[in-house]
């Protein structure tokens, strides 16, 4: 019996990968976060399937339906949003299930970030502009920041920030990064990604308190930086021509030349 910790995606039922809808399919038990997770994913399911919606459970809860369906030597589909790799309780998950020697696998999903970057058609790194993307919130009442993680901090980069979990605190991101990238910096919010109810708002750091006033409260991600609107950047040297490079040597005396790599 294994547990198969699935990243669910953002929103969009087509958003998850093969391999996760495999596993849904294959396993009696489910447990899915119902709050974030498509109910469309559960028609994965196959007939009769124990499906057991864990928003209102605890963390003890939870671990009790999994010891119940190891017993039973029932494989699990564990449906998280996004991805597992950030802000999805997936570690201390892990840790009660070493503790009862209970075998698992995580299948990555589709993170929110890139889903709403493809929604603003947006590149996050562009040269010249930022190269760099921060995955970042403010505390809340589930998980405090540590102290060197602060929005000035990250913000001193120039990279962009991608701002999870904090459309509650639009405030006081506006008033803690103004001053690093400047009132007029891009600034997009996107709500529920890929969702048939998706939304967006585009402004500036100056005034997107003010676009998103009438804004959803929750499941937003707040995107911040110059790349949201750049136009004259440079382009990447990888495909240009003149850049020697292993699959498109530039002459016969290039180190890449006459091989197959």
């Amino acid at each position: 019996m294994t547990v198969h910790f699935i990243g669910a995606g953002p929103g969009a039922p087509d958003l998850l990968t093969l391999r996760g809808r495999d596993l849904i399919a294959a396993a009696p038990v489910c447990l899915y976060a119902g709050s974030l997770v498509p109910a469309a994913l559960l028609d994965h399911c196959p007939p009769g399937a124990r499906i057991v919606n864990t928003a209102p459970l605890s963390l003890d809860q939870i671990i009790d339906e999994i010891v119940a369906a190891h017993a039973a030597g029932h494989d699990i589909a564990r449906l998280h949003s996004g991805d597992l790799s950030i802000w999805s309780a997936l570690g201390e998950q892990l840790r009660r299930l070493r503790a009862h020697d209970i075998p698992f696998s995580i299948t990555p999903g589709v993170p929110a970030f890139a889903a709403a970057a493809a929604t603003l058609e947006a590149e996050l790194t562009l040269p010249g502009v930022a190269q760099s993307v921060v995955l970042t919130r403010t505390s809340g009442r589930a998980s405090t920041m540590p102290s060197a993680e602060t929005l000035p901090a990250f913000a001193a980069t120039g990279a962009t920030l991608a701002i999870h979990l904090s459309i509650h605190a639009l405030d006081r991101v506006v008033t803690e990064l103004t001053p690093a990238y400047g009132a007029d910096c891009p600034v997009a919010i996107v709500w529920r990604a890929s969702w048939p109810d998706e939304r967006i708002v585009r402004a500036t750091l100056a005034t997107i308190v003010a676009a998103a006033a009438d804004g959803p409260e929750r499941t937003a991600l707040i995107l911040v930086g110059r790349v949201l609107t750049a136009e004259d950047f440079a382009e990447s040297s990888l495909y240009a021509l003149g850049y020697d490079r292993r699959f498109r040597p530039e002459s016969a005396t290039s180190p890449f030349a006459g091989t197959d790599a």
